[in-house]
């Protein structure tokens, strides 16, 4: 089964309703990224708020997708995140560096919102390896 991924104008928004498997975990970084590509989108809004656990491979997805979304041009922001999952996340040394985080859904929009607005430096679609 496939995660939803709906398009709100350059922003794409998905929400992780169960716990989910290895290969969803997967499927979901890749429909993800494919996504962005075929659309343009500059931001990714994943929210976690139903998940009681998030273990150490499912962190490591979202790490690696905030990176690869980054290196394609765009950003991630994570919303929902319980205090246990937080606790946890610390505890196994996977705390999501350089991942954009908020409480809930609609704060997690405006949050990557303002970020976007704030690359209209000329930076636009810049990776890191172009720096």
């Amino acid at each position: 089964m496939r995660i939803p991924i709906l398009r709100l104008g350059d922003i794409l928004l998905t929400s992780i309703q169960s716990d989910i498997t290895d290969e969803q975990a997967m499927t979901l970084q890749a429909d993800l990224l494919e996504r962005m590509e075929r659309t343009r989108a500059n931001g990714v809004v994943i929210d976690i708020t139903a998940l009681d656990v998030v273990d150490s491979y499912m962190a490591r997805i979202l790490a690696e997708l905030a990176t690869m979304a980054r290196l394609m041009g765009g950003e991630i922001v994570i919303t929902g995140m319980n205090p246990m999952v937080a606790i946890t996340l610390v505890e196994m040394g996977r705390e999501l560096k350089h991942v954009m985080t908020a409480i809930s859904l609609e704060q997690g929009v405006e949050k990557l919102k303002r970020a976007l607005a704030g690359r209209t430096d000329g930076c636009e679609g810049r990776t890191a390896l172009d720096e």
